[in-house]
């Protein structure tokens, strides 16, 4: 392999945009953004956001009551 056109392949912090959670990586790239974490992600925390989906739900069963 030539090592002048390969990538660097350092160190980098993965930071989450949802909870400010960082997590320490090796990757080509100098910093990377991600939406949701293993930390806030409501599949692995079991924590799910059902008070928005509630209101939809009531409006649905309103709309079509028989």
């Amino acid at each position: 392999m030539n090592k002048e056109i390969q990538p660097k392949y350092e160190a980098v912090s993965v930071t989450c945009n949802g909870c400010g959670n960082t997590i320490e990586t090796r990757s080509t790239k100098e910093a990377i953004n991600v939406e949701v974490c293993s930390k806030c992600h409501p599949f692995y925390t079991g924590k799910q956001r059902a008070a928005s989906a509630k209101g939809r739900i009531d409006k649905f069963n309103k709309k079509y009551e028989m």
